[in-house]
Formats: C-alpha cells, structure tokens, sequence
C-alpha cells in the first residue's frame, strides 16, 4: 500500500483471529499494527455476507440470519390474510430461504443444536404458508416433516447436504472454479489390498484431518464424505439438471 501511495482506511479495516478457544485463550495479543495503524481484533468480521468469528462456530451468522428472517416473518404474517398460497410462498422463499441457503455449505459439520434455530425458522415459515397455529407439532427431520413435506421443503440440514453434492458434482464435471476442483482428489486403491470400493469410480479421498471442529468441516473433507454416501449411479448423471431431480429424490423420497 506504501509503494502505490495508499493509506490504510482504519475505520473500514478489520482484523481477526482465528484459532480453537484454547490457543485464542492463551494469546495476549490483542491488536495487529500495520505501519502507524492500529487495528483491534474484532470478535466476528463480515465477508461477503458472511460473519466469521474467531473460532468458525458460525453462531454468529446463525443469530444475524434467525434475527433477520424472522423480522420478515413477521412482516409476511402482518399481511398473510391478503395472500393467496401461492404468493406467501414466493414471498417466504424469497426472502426467508435465499438467507437459509445463501453460503449455507459453510455450515456443514456443524452440531444440531447450532443448525436448530435455522430450522426453527424454517418450521416458522411452514406455520404462517399453511395457515397452522404456532402449536402445531413439526417432528425434527428425519425423516423430513410432514408440515415440510406438503411443501416439498428439505430440512435446513438436508439443504446443507444438498449445496455440498451440487459443489462437488459441479468440481468433477468443469463447471466450479478452479481453486475448489484443486481441493479434491479421487480415492486411490491401494495395490497390496484390494477393497470392495475399487468398484467406485467416483469415490472421493477424505483427508484427515486433526480438528474434527475444524478440519473436518472444510470442503475437501465434507465435501467428499457427503458425496461418498450417494449412490453411484446418482454421482453418474448425465447433467446438473438430471443430478439436481434425483439428488432431492433421494433426499425426500
């Protein structure tokens, strides 16, 4: 920035740090000096639409889209005795389900008490489309929800699944860039022992990995372990379209 004659703006600069709560707790670091400025660590940054903290629990981002949809849920639920079926749905996928899946891969391997407020939403919206009081029951998926089900709704946990398959198959077939195609490898058979696996052309490698809270959770390892588990001729669909129908098949028989 000093070579091209830039200054650091340090009301719009953030910075953050990200490590387990163990290795935060230990740091007695507490800022980052760039030249003469002076940056705190913030305990969540914004990116892109996304809040990170510093540990990747993403309970942050989980409260800012439960606080936000419900807002608007609110408002739909001012106006529903005006909509007809079909316009509450537009309305409740428009602006509830594009902030439920926006990024949503990031939530992968995420504990279901972190993704339970999400689905809460979710079975909020399902109450206020089909007109049912606040009372009536809505059994955690799986198997998906009978409210949900009428509306042909995958859980929110199902969704998470949904957006890992569809990033994968699109890395094995060009149409992803670059940087997520390079982050998985296919599954090599080991020569001294043959497995029944060697049958599966499309299985992915899942590297290890030493933070299950972390490691685990980042695409080259989620993002094989879901697409393992589908069944090989799902994984061998002619087009994205094909995979999309029989992926949501095989997620909400």
């Amino acid at each position: 920035m000093t070579e091209n004659k830039l200054k650091l703006n340090n009301e719009k600069t953030e910075a953050l740090l990200v490590g387990t709560r163990q290795k935060i707790a230990s740091l007695t670091v507490t800022d980052l000096q760039l030249d003469d400025a002076t940056v705190p660590f913030s305990p969540a940054v914004k990116s892109l639409g996304v809040f990170l903290d510093s540990t990747l629990s993403m309970q942050t981002h989980i409260s800012f889209i439960i606080k936000t949809c419900f807002f608007h849920l609110r408002r739909i639920a001012s106006i529903r005795r005006y909509l007809t079926p079909d316009a509450c749905v537009k309305l409740v996928v428009s602006l509830i389900f594009s902030r439920l899946d926006y990024c949503n891969s990031l939530l992968a391997g995420l504990p279901a008490s972190s993704i339970h407020g999400l689905q809460r939403v979710q079975n909020a919206a399902a109450r206020l489309v089909l007109k049912k009081r606040k009372r009536d029951h809505i059994t955690p998926p799986p198997p998906p929800p009978p409210l949900l089900r009428s509306l042909h709704w995958l859980p929110v946990n199902i969704r998470i699944s949904y957006k890992l398959s569809t990033l994968v198959y699109k890395c094995l077939n060009d149409s992803a860039p670059e940087y997520l195609q390079s982050s998985l490898d296919m599954y090599t058979q080991p020569s001294d022992r043959p497995l029944r696996s060697a049958a599966d052309p499309l299985r992915l490698h899942i590297p290890r990995s030493k933070l299950a809270s972390a490691g685990q959770r980042a695409f080259p390892s989620a993002g094989p372990s879901v697409w393992n588990s589908l069944p090989l001729e799902l994984r061998q669909s002619p087009s994205l379209d094909a995979f999309k129908s029989r992926l949501k098949t095989q997620f909400f028989p």
